[in-house]
């Protein structure tokens, strides 16, 4: 492989939300399986653990440390918020798995697609065309038929 193919392979978004959407349908998959026999809340946290060691390990590993002090006050607060909203989703997903299938479950879940569109048009200034709202629409519905 080229160095320009492997440098655009890694900037290259697609990829890494083709990826991400991947990894989710496993996640979705191995959790039903792994909530069978356990509380979804400690479910939740086991998987927790499981992701804060394997990103300290890719964190020390790949030399992206960096010193905290350089982090901005912004920076931490949206990234404390977003590790809430992480943290609140796990678990009313592990909960959800634990008393629904997966396969309506996940679908249910994915319309954050939908209102990621919407708070990204409504709170960060993105704009969407009509063909975008189309997309966003048919996700919505198409959520809907998956799960009900």
């Amino acid at each position: 492989m080229n160095a320009g193919v492997f440098s655009s392979w890694q900037t290259s978004w697609q990829l890494w939300a083709a990826l991400s959407a991947v990894f989710a349908a496993l996640t979705a998959i191995f959790a039903k399986v792994g909530v069978e026999n356990v509380n979804s809340d400690l479910a939740t946290l086991i998987r927790t653990l499981v992701v804060i060691c394997v990103l300290a390990l890719i964190v020390y590993g790949t030399g992206q440390l960096q010193n905290p002090a350089e982090i901005s006050g912004r920076t931490y607060l949206f990234l404390l918020l977003s590790g809430l909203g992480t943290g609140a989703s796990w678990l009313c997903y592990f909960r959800a798995l634990k008393l629904g299938n997966a396969a309506q479950v996940a679908p249910i879940d994915k319309l954050s697609v939908v209102l990621v569109a919407i708070f990204g048009v409504v709170f960060l200034g993105e704009k969407l065309s009509a063909l975008n709202w189309l997309g966003v629409a048919l996700v919505a519905a198409g959520a809907l038929l998956v799960a009900f």
